[in-house]
């Protein structure tokens, strides 16, 4: 199983341990949708900076958590699966904040901020029709969230706001750094 795999595993524990509603919207194991590719998604990288050191498998998960949400706002979840709509996006605002309350008892302040300028930042991306450039957000702030933000990533963050077509490249550059 790849490591986004084994993230969306202990996601759907996660909320199944949870109850109430979030459980009930919780796909099957068999159903849940796993990346192809074998590359690590932000929270993968985000868990792999020194920031994370120690611990891990908190940060991936609080962000497989966040990211899901983002997911359900835009309709292409991989394991929450709600019947309607609007439920999907309350559902996803429930995982931004079970996602985020898991980073405020790690006690990462700028963390959740740059997580917080990732969600903005990539409803500004798809409000543009860019979903490349909304991937591209998430991979740069989960960057940020282990590593912590560069004055590079800044000014990403500053072009694409200012809706520059340089942003996807220079959001891209740092993601992979």
């Amino acid at each position: 199983m790849s490591a986004v795999g084994a993230s969306l595993e202990r996601l759907r524990a996660l909320l199944l341990t949870e109850g109430g509603l979030m459980a009930s919207l919780v796909s099957r194991d068999s159903d849940i949708a796993r990346p192809h590719d074998p590359s690590p998604g932000p929270a993968q990288l985000a868990a792999s900076g020194p920031k994370a050191r120690g611990n891990e498998q908190d940060y991936e998960l609080l962000v497989e958590t966040i990211y899901e949400g983002y997911l359900l706002h835009y309709g292409a979840s991989r394991v929450v699966r709600p019947s309607e709509e609007d439920l999907g996006l309350l559902a996803g605002d429930r995982l931004y904040a079970i996602g985020l309350a898991r980073l405020v008892e790690l006690g990462d302040i700028e963390a959740v901020a740059e997580l917080a300028d990732t969600i903005a930042l990539s409803a500004l991306a798809r409000a543009e029709a860019a979903p490349e450039l909304a991937e591209e957000v998430w991979m740069a702030g989960a960057r940020a969230v282990g590593w912590g933000a560069s004055a590079g990533y800044e000014d990403a963050k500053s072009l694409l706001r200012a809706g520059s077509p340089e942003a996807l490249e220079t959001l891209r550059r740092l993601a992979h750094a």
